[in-house]
């Protein structure tokens, strides 16, 4: 039996964002129910950066991701997330696909914010703010707007270029560089750096609002201001990966924060077993730390979509 062998190239050609929303929402809601697996990160530090693996299990499939965070590549030209998705048979072990995994990881983590955002924030959000306009900007503001009407997308980085071409890649939206404070001041904010030290001030945020936290995703790493946190409803993706690795990981760390005062992981929220939002001045928190369901399910559909085309390369090898 060969194994399909998916470039880059090839992925960006299958993968969509509405049908990668359909997947991950669905492999949130099938984990909360007992149907998958997934063991927590291992994290392999570098003096550049670091390797996560990732492992998991959904119905009908099974794989893990091998992914890198390195941020000195952009002054390289090179992406400073990539990844390798390892897809199998969960009934055989087979491997039934090698996949380039950096879409994939741009595409499911945008994804599952933008689910988060549909539990967890107002229903008339209109206003979009990013704080961080690196790659994954341009997948949280595709995923978000399939999700909701968005009037107005408030841009905040450091380097003003990155935000002309969030302009150039979504010409038909109202893009806007705006000040931190002026991002911060959005019906949803999705927070997307490297920071290790808080970047969102909960003085410039207004009620009611709904925040994805995603750029702290290792140790040391902070986007949030920990007085945020104690006053919201907050969310997490995994309870272990945030509270070692995600936004949670140094406010727990200092004593500011506990898991008790979590809410509830999103698997709860979408299958209705915990509650979200109280009231329309609530703000609401979602520690997006990347896990292991995303990633699969949306390999899993990919794999799907590429037997059926049965034009991909494929090689014997394990045969």
């Amino acid at each position: 039996m060969p194994t399909l062998i998916l470039s880059r190239k090839d992925i960006s050609g299958l993968i969509s964002m509405p049908p990668v929303i359909q997947a991950v929402e669905q492999a949130f809601r099938d984990w909360a129910t007992g149907l998958g697996d997934m063991p927590s990160k291992v994290y392999l530090t570098l003096p550049k950066g670091d390797f996560r693996a990732m492992p998991a299990s959904l119905p009908g499939a099974a794989g893990i991701k091998w992914v890198n965070v390195h941020p000195g590549n952009k002054a390289l030209q090179m992406p400073t997330v990539m990844g390798l998705v390892i897809y199998s048979d969960p009934d055989t072990g087979y491997p039934l696909a090698v996949m380039d995994g950096t879409d994939i990881t741009a595409y499911r983590t945008g994804a599952a914010a933008a689910i988060a955002s549909k539990y967890l924030a107002r229903a008339d959000s209109a206003t979009l703010g990013i704080v961080g306009a690196g790659r994954q900007a341009v997948t949280q503001i595709m995923a978000h707007q399939v999700l909701f009407n968005l009037k107005e997308i408030r841009v905040y980085d450091i380097f003003p270029d990155s935000v002309l071409r969030l302009n150039k890649y979504f010409p038909e939206l109202n893009i806007r560089q705006a000040s931190l404070a002026e991002a911060a001041a959005s019906d949803i904010i999705c927070t997307l750096t490297t920071s290790n030290k808080p970047v969102l001030l909960l003085k410039d945020l207004k009620p009611g609002c709904h925040i994805n936290a995603v750029g702290a995703d290792a140790p040391g790493k902070q986007e949030l201001d920990s007085r945020i946190l104690r006053q919201a409803v907050v969310v997490v993706d995994d309870m272990e990966q945030a509270i070692h690795a995600g936004e949670l990981n140094v406010p727990v760390r200092t004593g500011v924060f506990s898991k008790e005062m979590v809410k509830a992981n999103l698997g709860q929220i979408i299958q209705g077993k915990k509650s979200g939002r109280g009231s329309a001045s609530d703000i609401t928190v979602f520690d997006s730390t990347g896990v292991a369901i995303e990633d699969i399910a949306v390999a899993k559909m990919l794999y799907q979509m590429a037997s059926e085309l049965g034009t991909f390369r494929s090689l014997g090898l394990v045969d």
